[in-house]
């Protein structure tokens, strides 16, 4: 299974960007979905986690993004997004995607995309 985390870029401050992460599989349920992000000088932070239960979603946000950021599964796309709005200078950091995911043949493994750079101009 590869993971591609995509979508990052410039944008200015108070704009609103969309992160994706698309597992390449055949056969493939996504479980879980987090977003990390990781600042020049900081540790990685989780910032949003959904976690699918059956036909319900659980999701959590880091503080900081509470009321900005909405993280989101397309099953049919084999993707996970965060939908960031009213990004704030502090939000530029790289961005990674960790996913687990249920194959047939691999069970239920955690993978991790590449990092992608946001960077939010003031």
């Amino acid at each position: 299974v590869q993971l591609q985390a995509s979508g990052g870029g410039l944008v200015q401050a108070g704009g609103t960007h969309r992160l994706s992460c698309t597992a390449f599989a055949n056969n493939f349920h996504i479980n879980i979905v987090g977003w990390y992000r990781q600042a020049p000088g900081n540790e990685r932070e989780l910032v949003a986690r959904i976690v699918r239960q059956g036909s319900r979603e659980r999701t959590t946000y880091v503080d900081s993004v509470k009321g900005r950021f909405t993280i989101s599964i397309d099953s049919a796309a084999n993707t996970g997004y965060l939908q960031m709005e009213s990004l704030k200078p502090e939000d530029t950091a790289v961005h990674f995607c960790n996913m687990n995911g249920y194959t047939p043949s691999t069970g239920s493994v955690y993978y991790w995309g590449q990092g992608t750079l946001v960077t939010v101009s003031s």
